[in-house]
């Protein structure tokens, strides 16, 4: 099993420069707590999963350079979201 780490990094920096640059709106009132990250990775997992990997990985059967994207998303916005 080969694993190739240029998506996985790729997509988890895009992901969190992302998530850097969300800002709440406090008129919408929206909270996001940890239930909702949780079902935002199970849905992109699921999607990765029906994305399928990249043609010639071998890896694993899920696109992993979406799902390091949304874990980058999600801690980019946990840690510097404005």
């Amino acid at each position: 099993m080969i694993f190739y780490i240029g998506p996985v990094v790729l997509g988890f920096l895009l992901g969190f420069i992302l998530g850097t640059r969300i800002k709440p709106v406090p008129e919408s009132k929206l909270k996001f707590g940890a239930e909702v990250y949780a079902i935002v990775l199970i849905t992109a997992i699921i999607v990765a999963y029906f994305i399928g990997a990249f043609p010639y990985y071998q890896d694993v059967p899920l696109a992993v350079g979406f799902v390091s994207g949304i874990l980058g998303l999600i801690v980019g916005k946990i840690t510097l979201g404005r």
